[in-house]
């Protein structure tokens, strides 16, 4: 079963055209180094929660969506040398002053499939 990689992250709305870029340069190079597949959301039906949610989760300002995220690998080693690979290719600049969202408050986390359909 495949081995997956989930995120949530918060994007200001006034940079989500700058952070659909990275988001598709992002799905080349993971691809391109053998990751299965590469998926990016954007929150529409995300609703502020009172205890838990997705917004609360990134602490999601009022000027800021939701971002949530997965790629998936044959295993978990794949998954291991291949982010080694990600991480050094240039076609990403994984400085944080260019990124457009803040990087302290992206949850991210692999996973071991349980169920796949």
């Amino acid at each position: 079963m495949p081995y997956v990689d989930g995120f949530i992250v918060a994007v200001p709305k006034d940079r989500l055209a700058d952070y659909k870029a990275l988001a598709s340069t992002a799905a080349e190079v993971w691809t391109d180094y053998g990751a299965l597949s590469y998926l990016e959301a954007v929150a529409d039906d995300v609703p502020y929660g009172e205890l838990t949610s997705f917004p609360r989760a990134v602490m999601a300002k009022e000027d800021e969506v939701v971002v949530f995220a997965w790629i998936t690998y044959p295993s978990r080693q794949a998954r291991d040398e291949i982010n080694a690979k990600v991480m050094a290719d240039p076609r990403l600049n994984c400085d944080p002053a260019n990124m457009p969202f803040d990087g302290k408050r992206m949850i991210y986390g692999g996973f071991e499939s349980i169920v796949v359909r």
